[in-house]
C-alpha cells in the first residue's frame, strides 16, 4: 500500500512536469505565429514612402528659372501623388547627380531634358502633348531600390500630365537580368542568418562538450564554409546575381558568424530559452526590417532607421553596395557586424561556465 500510495502521489507530479513546458512552448510558438506574420506584413504588405532624397540638376542659363519652376512643380505633383515628403539635393551637373546616386544618397534624379527629342532612349514618357511645357527627365537606379524605382516609374507619367509637362523615365542603374525584382540578396542573407543560428543550436545537442574557444572556432568554420556554399550557388552554378568574391563571400560568413555567436551568447545567459530572443532579434526585427525585400525609405519610419543597426540590414546593405556600387562602399555595415560578433563573443566567454556544454 505505501509503494502505490507513494507511487500514486508522485504521477501527478510528473505528468505536471511533462505538460507544464509543453503548455509555455505551445503558447510561445502560437503567439511567435501571429507576431511573425504580422512584422512581415506590417514591414512589406503596402510599402509606402515616408521621405524620397532626390537629385535636382539645376544648370546656369537664360532658361534657368523656366526650368527649375518646371521641375519644382513637377517635385510638388509627385508628392501628392506619392503622399510622401521629396528631400531634394540641387546639383549644378547631371555629374554629380549621378555621384549623388552612386553614393546611394538619392534615388532619382530630376532635371532638364539634356539632348534632342531623341537623346537618352527614356523607358517611358508622359507630358502635355502640345509642347507647351517644358521637357523633363527622371533617371532612376533600380539598384538603389527596386521597389521604390517602380514606384517612381508608375507615378511620374501622371505628375507631368498634371502640371502640363513631358517626361522620360529611365533606369540607369538597373538590377542584373537574373535578379530583376533585386531579391537575390535578401534571400542570401536570410540563409546565412537562419543556418548561423541553427548551426549553434545543433553543436549544443551534437557537440555540447566543446570548450569555448572550440564551440567559437566552429563556428567560424562552418560560417567560411557555408558562405562559400552560398556564393557557389547564387553566383557560380546558377547565375542569379555577380558576386564580387571575395567580398561577398566574407561578408555572408561574417553574417553567418554573428547569427551564430547571438544564439551562444544567448544560450549562455537564458539557457535553453536562447532561442526566443534570437529568432526576435534576427527574424522578427532584422529580416523585415533589413531593406533587402522592401527598401529602407517605403518602410516604416521606425524599421528603416532600426534596421541598419541590426546584422540582417547591414549584411544586405554591404552586399548591395558591394554588388551594385562597389565604388563607394561604407563601413558603417561592417562595424555594425563587427560590433554585434564582438559583443557576442565576449558575453560568452565572460560567463562561459555558464553555458549549459563545454568541458
Amino acid at each position: 500500500m505505501m509503494g502505490q500510495g507513494s507511487s500514486g502521489e508522485h504521477r501527478p507530479s510528473a505528468e505536471g512536469g511533462t505538460f507544464l513546458p509543453a503548455l509555455v512552448i505551445s503558447l510561445i510558438l502560437s503567439v511567435s505565429a501571429g507576431i511573425f506574420a504580422g512584422s512581415y506584413s506590417y514591414a512589406m504588405a503596402n510599402p509606402t514612402p515616408r521621405t524620397l532624397p532626390v537629385a535636382v540638376v539645376e544648370r546656369p542659363g537664360a532658361s534657368a528659372a523656366d526650368e527649375t519652376a518646371a521641375v519644382d512643380a513637377f517635385l510638388r505633383a509627385l508628392e501628392r501623388g506619392l503622399d510622401s515628403s521629396i528631400e531634394t539635393r540641387r546639383v549644378e551637373s547631371y555629374q554629380q547627380a549621378v555621384e549623388e546616386i552612386e553614393g546611394q544618397r538619392v534615388f532619382a534624379v530630376v532635371g532638364a531634358a539634356r539632348g534632342g527629342p531623341d537623346d537618352g532612349g527614356g523607358s517611358g514618357s508622359a507630358g502635355s502633348g502640345d509642347g507647351s511645357g517644358a521637357r523633363l527627365e527622371l533617371d532612376l537606379a533600380g539598384a538603389a531600390g527596386a521597389s521604390v524605382a517602380e514606384l517612381l516609374e508608375r507615378a511620374a507619367p501622371k505628375a507631368a500630365r498634371e502640371t502640363g509637362n513631358e517626361i522620360t523615365v529611365r533606369d540607369i542603374r538597373p538590377l542584373h537580368p537574373g535578379d530583376p525584382r533585386g531579391l537575390a540578396l535578401f534571400y542570401m542573407n536570410l540563409a546565412v542568418v537562419i543556418c548561423g543560428f541553427l548551426g549553434a543550436i545543433q553543436l549544443g545537442v551534437h557537440a555540447s562538450r566543446l570548450r569555448p574557444l572550440e564551440r567559437i572556432g566552429v563556428i567560424a568554420g562552418y560560417s567560411l564554409l557555408g558562405g562559400l556554399c552560398v556564393v557557389a550557388a547564387v553566383d557560380w552554378l546558377l547565375d542569379v546575381v555577380p558576386l564580387p568574391f571575395p567580398q561577398s563571400w566574407l561578408t555572408l560568413a561574417a553574417t553567418m558568424f554573428t547569427a551564430g555567436m547571438l544564439f551562444t551568447m544567448f544560450n549562455t545567459l537564458l539557457g535553453r530559452w536562447a532561442l526566443i530572443p534570437t529568432w526576435a532579434l534576427l527574424v522578427l526585427l532584422g529580416n523585415p526590417s533589413s531593406g533587402g525585400a522592401v527598401s529602407w525609405p517605403l518602410l516604416p519610419s521606425v524599421l528603416g532607421t532600426v534596421g541598419r543597426w541590426l546584422p540582417p540590414g547591414a549584411s544586405v546593405n554591404a552586399q548591395h553596395t558591394a554588388v551594385y556600387f562597389s565604388g563607394h562602399q561604407h563601413a558603417q555595415p561592417y562595424l555594425v557586424l563587427a560590433g554585434w560578433s564582438a559583443l557576442s563573443c565576449a558575453v560568452f566567454w565572460t560567463w562561459r561556465r555558464r553555458h549549459p556544454g563545454g568541458r
